[in-house]
């Protein structure tokens, strides 16, 4: 066996984002529109369910992050859903504020969003190319 093949990449276990306070972030993700799927306040995480995939987004408590905005050059999950565009209407009602309009890409359409740490989530469609899609 090579090396590798010891180490092949077989797909996501978690995205993990660090976030200053476990309640805060939980409480706007859910706004977001996440499940949670676990709370462990004692161990400062919680997972959030992504879909029906098993990997979701774990949020870890660092006790000296404070609140930032975020920068371009900052790290951004992605994540599909049937229209962006709706989306980003979504989260406004639900008081999360789009760090811009929806905007087209490749596949469709794309809104960002980030949390009170600068962690950036951006939910994108594949309207454009639905045959790239997870849904139809």
């Amino acid at each position: 066996m090579s090396d590798n093949e010891s180490y092949e990449l077989l797909g996501f276990d978690n995205v993990l984002l660090s976030v200053g306070d476990l309640g805060e972030a939980v409480s706007f993700f859910e706004r977001a529109g996440f499940a949670v799927a676990f709370r462990l306040d004692e161990a400062g995480i919680a997972g959030l369910k992504v879909g029906k995939e098993t990997p979701g987004l774990l949020l870890r408590v660092e006790e000296a992050l404070h609140r930032r905005t975020p920068a371009w050059a900052s790290a951004r999950v992605w994540l599909e859903v049937r229209d962006a565009r709706a989306a980003a209407r979504a989260l406004e009602e639900a008081g999360v504020q789009p760090l811009d309009a929806a905007f087209p890409v490749v596949t469709g359409w794309t809104v960002e969003f980030a949390d009170p740490w600068g962690n950036v989530i951006g939910f994108t469609d594949y309207s454009k190319r639905p045959e790239l899609g997870r849904v139809s």
